[in-house]
C-alpha cells in the first residue's frame, strides 16, 4: 500500500547513489536521496512537514489523491536555449 497522500515522481540520475523526487501534486515538494527507498522515506515525511508549512503561511493545500502513483523513471535532461 502507498502511503503517500500525494503522487511522487523519483529520477535517477547519471550518478548511482543520487536521486531526486518531487511531487505533481504539490506544488513547490521536493528533495534528494541516495537511493529509491530513501527518497520515499523522505517524501513521506516531507509532505507532512510542507503541508504543515502551508498551512502556517495560510496558502491552500492541495486536497490528498484518491489514487497516488509512484513513478521511477530517468532524469529528464532540460534542453539548451
Amino acid at each position: 500500500m502507498i502511503e503517500l497522500p500525494y503522487s511522487l515522481v523519483i529520477e535517477a540520475t547519471e550518478e548511482p547513489d543520487y536521486f531526486g523526487f518531487y511531487s505533481p501534486d504539490l506544488e513547490g515538494f521536493s528533495g534528494i536521496g541516495h537511493s529509491v527507498e530513501d527518497c520515499l522515506y523522505k517524501a513521506k515525511w516531507g509532505m507532512k512537514e510542507h503541508i504543515t508549512l502551508l498551512k502556517e503561511q495560510g496558502l491552500p493545500v492541495p486536497s490528498k489523491s484518491s489514487d497516488p502513483k509512484i513513478i521511477i523513471q530517468n532524469e529528464k535532461k532540460l534542453a539548451a536555449a
